[in-house]
């Protein structure tokens, strides 16, 4: 299993139509059997922060199998007007 963070830097009038894009594009990744869970966070201290925590079966899976997929379109349909918002994105393996 890989874990997949994603930061985001969300200004205040565009959170509300970001966590319903996201709420939207749950049911698509989900869907999904490479995916496993997902956590959409917002930071209590600076809530233009948000952190997206996505489990996936791997990175090969997340990568080249979903991203090739009908549920991948889907997902990427809700949630591509904020790709620009993103301050980083990695894989992190657990231990």
């Amino acid at each position: 299993m890989i874990v997949e963070y994603l930061r985001y830097e969300i200004d205040a009038a565009r959170q509300a139509a970001f966590v319903s894009a996201y709420k939207a594009a749950e049911t698509p990744l989900l869907a999904s059997p490479y995916a496993t869970s997902f956590d959409l966070c917002q930071c209590v201290e600076d809530p233009a922060h948000f952190i997206l925590r996505i489990e996936w079966t791997s990175a090969e899976d997340h990568m080249q199998r979903f991203r090739a997929s009908q549920d991948f379109r889907a997902f990427f349909a809700h949630i591509q007007p904020y790709l620009k918002d993103i301050r980083e994105m990695r894989h992190y393996q657990r231990l």
